[in-house]
């Protein structure tokens, strides 16, 4: 049997493909990035066929990175950028509209107003969500009120919606299978994940056709395989998770109270809480960390939008670095003496405020402020961010209160920023040997289930510690920091007078 694994992983700026070998071992990589389009203030879309073409492209380079065929290939993972909607024909698998991404924030009055009207009980009791644009349901809503003849045709089952996955899932089969997993679903605001099922009265709320739908499976499960005329064979398709939820896995955050926190375009943290769904009464989601053989385990999530998106824009829009990795050593180089703040609401802020009106401000600034200021402000702020998901989990699940952080994305590969998060969050902060965690997760969703990588108890085994950043700065400077950060996000909410 062949003993190569293929995670996709498709993300919000790019879309990576990953060959691992039998023993976890990164053989292959294959990495594309797409454009984005911004057509109004706040709104953010993808053309699905830019998704569905550096997915194919980066396969076939991870492949020939490798020096592999698709016949070694024992069976294919996919993870997700999640909650961005793609609504396509039956008939052909064209896009009716572009994307709707995550990072969308089109749909903030009307969320304001099921609110208003009193729904959200029932959706957090139901969903484990809150009502937010960041979710799927109003975007699809908005796709079928704005598309001539789209909900008509959605009406009549000619139209199928989905998270990337299901796209991604539907053009690599062929149009043969249109799924999702659990924890996709549960990202959409129509998934009752008590009863592990779409909700009748969440469709009627959100005006949603049922038969727009993907069916909905385990993490790990038979997904169909790949049309032959893609890659010369047919591939299992065998592990399918949202990218925070697949981080987790790959993180083996499998036991209550583990925590991992993902920091790319935005910043994702995710705490087991196990097969109780534990309710938040602090603004965080309660959602699926991962479905297997029927049963779920839930976990706590704090979900933060902008991250690694903050040191972009240090780039692209301000030009005051020319690569993301000066940061840390500028932030290094930045004057103790000024304290300076960025609150990065560039389109709302997320957990534990949900402000979708919230705009990015920054504070502090003095005629002494420069570049150096400005890039430990935006590092800063991810971990004031993070600090303020972790107090939150701590009241709500207090077996997090001595967790240890495992880490991963892109902006952890920083010392400086991985050593600042310790010493705000006043918490260990594990980075593992692999950084590759969210790719590794939706691989070892697949690999397990087609027979070539351990269960739990053996990929936990496998996971490496690399570096742990242990606290350092003292409880006053702790202190008068996070009251600096915690004026300045009051002085940022759209609610402040």
């Amino acid at each position: 049997m062949p003993g190569y694994v293929l995670a996709i992983d498709q993300g919000t700026t790019s879309t990576r493909a990953i060959v691992f070998d039998e023993k976890l071992r990164v053989r292959g990589v294959g990495q594309q990035e797409f454009p984005q389009h911004f057509p109004h203030p706040g709104w953010v879309e993808h053309n699905p066929e830019d998704l569905w073409e550096s997915t194919v492209a980066t396969i076939r380079t991870a492949l020939a990175d490798a020096a592999l065929s698709a016949a070694d290939i024992a069976a294919i993972g996919i993870t997700n950028q999640r909650e961005t909607v793609v609504l396509w024909e039956r008939a052909t698998g064209k896009p009716v509209h572009n994307a709707i991404v995550w990072q969308d924030r089109r749909t903030s009055a009307l969320c304001r107003n099921l609110a208003a009207g009193g729904n959200e009980s029932m959706v957090n009791e139901r969903t484990g969500l809150l009502l937010d644009p960041y979710f799927s349901a109003t975007k699809l809503g908005w796709i079928l009120d704005h598309v001539p003849g789209a909900r008509q045709r959605a009406e009549a089952g000619e139209l199928a919606f989905g998270t990337v996955d299901s796209f991604i899932l539907w053009r690599l089969t062929g149009g043969r299978v249109h799924a999702t997993d659990a924890t996709n679903a549960s990202r959409t605001l129509l998934f009752n994940i008590n009863r592990n099922e779409w909700d009748e009265d969440l469709l009627r709320l959100f005006s949603i056709p049922e038969a727009l739908l993907p069916d909905v499976k385990d993490c790990a499960a038979d997904f169909g395989t790949t049309d032959p005329d893609l890659f010369g064979v047919a591939i299992a398709i065998c592990g399918i998770a949202g990218d925070q939820q697949a981080a987790t896995v790959g993180q083996a955050c499998f036991a209550p109270g583990m925590l991992k926190s993902t920091y790319g375009t935005g910043c994702f943290a995710v705490l087991n809480t196990g097969e109780q769904r534990a309710v938040s009464r602090n603004r965080l989601l309660t959602t699926i960390a991962y479905r297997l053989q029927g049963r779920n385990t839930y976990a706590l999530e704090g979900s933060i939008f902008v991250a690694g998106a903050s040191v972009q824009w240090l780039r692209d829009g301000l030009h005051l670095i020319e690569r993301a990795d000066e940061t840390g050593r500028m932030a290094a180089m930045a004057d103790d003496g000024e304290d300076v703040y960025l609150v990065p609401a560039f389109t709302g802020l997320g957990a534990p405020h949900w402000d979708a009106d919230a705009r990015g401000a920054f504070f502090g600034l003095t005629r002494n402020t420069g570049p150096n200021e400005f890039a430990r402000a935006a590092l800063e702020a991810v971990c004031y961010q993070t600090a303020d998901l972790l107090d939150a989990m701590r009241r709500d699940f207090p077996q997090a209160s001595d967790t240890v952080l495992r880490v991963d994305g892109g902006m952890v590969a920083s010392d400086w920023t991985m050593q600042r998060l310790a010493d705000i969050l006043d918490a260990p902060v594990d980075r593992p040997v692999i950084l590759e965690t969210t790719a590794l997760g939706a691989a070892w969703l697949a690999g397990h289930h087609s027979g070539v990588w351990p269960g739990m108890d053996g990929f936990s085994a496998r996971w490496r510690l690399e570096s742990r950043f242990q606290p350092q700065m003292s409880a006053k400077e702790r202190d008068r920091k996070l009251k600096g950060w915690r004026d300045a996000v009051n002085r940022t909410l759209s609610n402040h007078s």
